[in-house]
């Protein structure tokens, strides 16, 4: 128990400790820091599952009891930094089959951190189980996996917290409060959204073996199996509509969830989306390079655009949203804010916070986003927060849903070229039984789409 208080002092001391105060109460530090550790496994221990777990090891007394991959090297070497980063140093049990791990530990706590494609099914299978489920976003490749994702937390009672800790930002929960709460920005009637970053991976490499240590029917499981062509791991997986939803599903949702916190938006009235592969043609990737769509709200247009090529529209945010009101504007990203107002009053600027004295560790992890390391901390204190108080997480199942169908929506809008309107009572596409069938993908054999 020692250990444990050495870690609550360290916490009380932080940047990021009277945000956390206000967002979970004081209660819930008990919670944090209770008698016995709280029983985790991670599904998935690639490069973000396993950030999402250092990243609660640090913030409260857990006992990571479990991982599992598909690919045994990576499951090893994630073994190995767990032995070393968690207080009882102990090895967890290995797993390739996320099934069998759920079946044979009593959890409190899921991470998941899989690509999009396996998201619905082992949230649902960890919720049967008995766990609360932090899963990173996208939610789910489709939209009927995200209902039924919410309808399994709803039924099973348990919290479920999406990887969108943007809501959990320092900086920006500073943005909310002190500037759009505040009605610096007056009515607020235009946002953008965008992503210029060239992160489409559009290679061809050939057809190969599979290696004996990577299980590839495991690691495709409902989606198409594509020919081997090479480790999917690290943004090749990304590449391809058959695992998730392109830059829409993996960029957009940031921005625009975090835009939805901000202004209080639930689901669009109407989605719209055109784009395509214009430049990069070259290598197997079938992602848009190119692609704007706008999510219509009363009176509020929500606009995103991406480019994999050329310069960012603005270079200091070339991955962000701007909300413009009749009073001033704000742009904002993961690594600061300007508040710009229209009256030539005084900007205001505020920058990411770091918390590299407090935690040194973070200096030394293996491709660590240390802008991201606070937001995700808090994010999982809130999380934690949630399962004491029985209430609801700021990145709750349902916002996560919200956020992730409307940017399948926006691809939905893509493909047919036209618009669509929602209806979230009856899982309908309004009006249009073609973009109605495209709300659920099929799954292959012999996995089964999750009902609603």
């Amino acid at each position: 128990m020692h250990h444990f208080n050495i870690n609550r002092r360290r916490f009380l001391k932080g940047a990021t400790a009277t945000l956390a105060l206000s967002a979970i109460g004081a209660s819930a530090l008990d919670f944090i820091y209770p008698d016995k550790p709280l029983r985790v496994a991670l599904i998935g221990t690639g490069w973000y599952g396993k950030s999402d777990l250092f990243r609660l090891i640090q913030v409260a007394p857990v006992k990571v009891i479990a991982l599992c991959d598909v690919d045994k090297n990576m499951l090893q070497a994630a073994a190995d930094m767990v032995r070393q980063r968690q207080v009882s140093h102990e090895t967890p049990r290995l797993y390739n089959d996320y099934r069998k791990l759920l079946s044979e530990n009593e959890l409190d706590i899921v991470l998941i951190g899989t690509p999009d494609h396996w998201h619905a099914l082992q949230t649902i299978a960890a919720l049967e189980a008995g766990a609360n489920v932090y899963v990173q976003k996208p939610i789910s490749v489709d939209v009927i996996e995200g209902e039924a994702m919410v309808a399994a937390a709803r039924k099973y009672g348990k919290v479920v917290q999406v990887g969108t800790q943007r809501k959990s930002t320092p900086h920006l929960i500073d943005a909310k409060k002190n500037i759009v709460d505040a009605g610096l920005l007056g009515k607020i009637s235009h946002v953008e959204m965008c992503c210029y970053y060239h992160m489409r991976n559009n290679g061809n490499p050939p057809v190969q073996a599979v290696p004996d240590y990577f299980d590839y029917e495991m690691w495709t499981g409902p989606a198409p199996l594509r020919p081997y062509d090479g480790l999917p791991h690290v943004r090749w997986w990304r590449t391809f509509m058959e695992y998730g939803n392109g830059i829409m599903g993996d960029m957009c949702i940031h921005m625009f969830d975090t835009v939805r916190w901000m202004l209080q938006l639930g689901w669009p009235k109407r989605i719209s989306s055109t784009g395509g592969i214009y430049v990069q043609k070259e290598g197997k990737s079938n992602i848009s390079d190119t692609q704007s769509a706008i999510f219509e709200y009363e009176e509020l247009n929500c606009v995103w655009q991406h480019r994999t090529w050329g310069t960012p529209a603005d270079p200091k945010y070339p991955w962000a949203f701007k909300l413009y009101g009749e009073k001033g504007t704000l742009a904002a990203s993961t690594m600061s804010y300007d508040f710009i107002p229209a009256d030539n009053g005084t900007p205001i600027h505020k920058d990411v916070v770091y918390e590299k004295e407090k935690y040194p560790e973070d200096l030394t992890e293996p491709a660590i986003e240390l802008n991201a390391a606070p937001a995700t901390r808090l994010h999982m204190l809130n999380f934690l927060g949630a399962i004491k108080n029985g209430g609801r997480p700021v990145a709750d199942i349902e916002e996560g849903h919200i956020s992730t169908a409307s940017c399948i929506l926006a691809n939905i809008s893509m493909q047919l070229g036209r618009p669509v309107v929602y209806n979230p009572q009856q899982r309908i596409i309004t009006g249009d039984p073609a973009a109605t069938a495209l709300l659920q993908r099929p799954y292959r054999s012999p996995w089964q789409h999750p009902a609603v």
